[in-house]
């Protein structure tokens, strides 16, 4: 039994797939089965790196999704129109689709796979989510025992290069921004990667895998890494930290400490994605430059890491013919899957209500905060004394640096509410001996 594939652009990771459908001799004998039916491109005039026959291509991407005899649609032209657009008419042709397309699935999952239900066909999306590391199949399939606690990851390897590159050579933020974009690590236009709207993406779409709800993309809070300078990058190493752009999401109830868990009562997740003071002995602090890793805490499994390469032509083209495959595998199982009904729990997508997710103010967490101040007796005292009031722990206060009548003072507290801490520094930006606030970042 043949399946035929329809690919949806030609780029760099299109072109990676294509590679691999072509040489299947060493890989999964499955792939010995697939054809490439289709590949719709924006121009037919384009150079290609790849040898494929010119009646293959078409500009008619929409004749691809339709076309009664192709099994599996792979969307990888990337942006939310068309490819919605193609995704939707895929499944109400009665198409299974994989898709590398995180932004699509951030934002208009709840009603992609509504349609893919209703449907029955299968949306896979391993390639959506830290490129070719494979976190999305082990989420629902290995740790499906596990109760999962949290989910941290490093999930973008332009803003990792950059913060690590701070880290190695003491420069500014703007300048590693240059180099990376003259490497190629940063786009043209680098916002969704340095403003944390990539990493919030990713971190949405594990966030509904690890709790068993949807969500609201909106609702998730993402910061970028702009206002990272190299003194925060110092400071943080003589404390025994580094800074990552770190995307977090994990229940706001232990379920250890005797709460119930999100999967029983999906009320309240802590979803976000910031700048974090990560300690040198923990496990993320070492994934450096471009590479990507998740580290998910489950109840009985304890830790795992996922690492790996985060983007690319061959790590992305890998976690997408791994989903072509797992489809076209369930296509020989259950040839009239289509007229029974039948889809498979560990790779359909069924949970339908939305996970709530906790505003930013309420979640607790511990900072690092450096002031600018005049070096006047009892400065450190009345920070102290407005910290307090505001029920904010301190973990450490020092005077750190003075030049000529300034003085550089470091906190880092105990883990506090969020609102409590703002609300403290609200209060101490107003002293008189307080020049400015200099920094302020999450402490893991």
């Amino acid at each position: 039994m043949g399946f035929k594939v329809g690919l949806l652009g030609l780029g760099t990771v299109g072109t990676g797939i294509v590679q691999i459908l072509q040489t299947p001799q060493g890989r999964h004998p499955i792939l010995q089965r697939l054809e490439l039916a289709a590949v719709g491109v924006r121009s037919l005039e384009k150079p290609r790196s790849v040898a494929l026959d010119s009646g293959l291509l078409t500009t008619d991407l929409a004749a691809i999704v339709t076309h009664p005899e192709i099994d599996i649609v792979v969307e990888v032209i990337g942006g939310l129109e068309p490819a919605r657009s193609l995704i939707l008419k895929a499944i109400e042709h009665g198409k299974h689709v994989v898709t590398a397309n995180k932004a699509v699935i951030a934002r208009y999952g709840d009603e992609i796979f509504t349609a893919a239900n209703d449907a029955g066909v299968y949306v896979m999306l391993e390639a959506a989510v830290a490129g070719g590391i494979p976190v999305i199949q082990p989420m629902k399939q290995s740790l499906g025992g596990n109760q999962i606690r949290s989910v941290t990851g490093i999930l973008n390897g332009t803003t990792n290069y950059i913060l690590t590159q701070m880290q190695e050579s003491g420069g500014d933020f703007n300048a590693i921004l240059a180099e990376a974009q003259r490497l190629g690590y940063a786009e043209a236009d680098p916002t969704a990667d340095i403003d944390g709207l990539d990493a919030g993406d990713k971190i949405a779409i594990l966030a509904s895998l690890a709790f068993g709800g949807r969500i609201k993309l909106d609702q998730v809070h993402r910061e970028g890494i702009r206002h990272i300078t190299a003194a925060d990058i110092t400071y943080a190493d003589k404390l025994g930290f580094v800074i990552k752009l770190l995307a977090i999401a994990k229940a706001t109830v232990d379920p250890s400490a005797g709460g119930v868990s999100p999967m029983e009562d999906p009320q309240m997740l802590d979803v976000r994605v910031h700048p974090t003071l990560v300690p040198k002995e923990h496990p993320l602090a070492s994934v450096n430059d471009v590479f990507n890793a998740i580290l998910i805490e489950a109840d009985p499994l304890g830790q795992v890491m996922f690492f790996g390469p985060g983007a690319g032509a061959g790590p992305t083209a890998s976690a997408v013919v791994a989903d072509v495959i797992n489809v076209a595998a369930l296509i020989h199982a259950h040839p009239d899957a289509d007229t029974q009904g039948y889809m498979h729990p560990l790779l359909a997508c069924s949970h339908k209500h939305y996970s709530e997710i906790a505003p930013i103010a309420g979640i607790k967490t511990r900072f690092f905060t450096r002031l600018i101040t005049h070096d006047h007796p009892g400065v450190i005292g009345s920070i102290g004394t407005a910290f307090g009031e505001h029920h904010v722990s301190l973990e450490s206060i020092v005077q750190t640096d003075t030049q000529q009548d300034r003085a550089e003072i470091v906190v880092v507290t105990h883990h506090v509410q969020e609102g409590q801490f703002r609300q403290a520094l609200d209060q101490i930006d107003r002293l008189a001996a307080v020049n400015c606030i200099d920094s302020v970042l999450r402490v893991l």
